[in-house]
């Protein structure tokens, strides 16, 4: 509470995790009020449990647009490690955007690189799509292109 800009972005770097791990934002209500009825069990201060339930609702709503912004369709393929949803997800980014897609999600002031989110949870399926992608040298009309040109 003492700093509330660091606080949220611990937040929202937080919430990028959790669209690594491909937690559905529906699991949050729950996962309050579940929280919220153990601490009326711990305690008789309704305005000590009314405190708490306001200030996990409010992370809850923060992680869920964060999740809701970062959930992309590249962090979708990555998360069920299939190379093919990841050339289908990429197959429809706009040619200056095709690398920044596989390369950096943002969310507010956080971001996280879907390529080394796949290297380091093990979805080396997608991670090696993403590369091989990345790595490929491309032709239109006018002239050759390579990566993020």
């Amino acid at each position: 509470y003492k700093e509330p800009k660091r606080m949220v972005e611990d937040i929202s770097a937080l919430g990028l995790r959790h669209v690594g791990y491909g937690i559905p934002t529906d699991l949050f209500g729950p996962f309050v009020t579940g929280c919220v009825q153990v601490i009326r069990m711990l305690t008789d201060d309704d305005a000590a449990e009314e405190a708490f339930r306001w200030s996990l609702s409010l992370i809850s709503r923060m992680l869920t647009r964060v999740i809701n912004e970062g959930s992309t369709i590249v962090m979708k393929a990555i998360n069920v490690n299939s190379s093919k949803m990841l050339k289908k997800a990429v197959a429809c980014a706009p040619r200056g955007k095709r690398a920044l897609w596989m390369l950096n999600i943002q969310v507010g002031t956080q971001s996280i690189s879907p390529l080394m989110w796949a290297i380091e949870t093990g979805s080396l399926e997608a991670a090696t799509a993403i590369i091989a992608d990345l790595l490929t040298i491309r032709a239109d009309r006018d002239r050759y292109y390579y990566g993020m040109d």
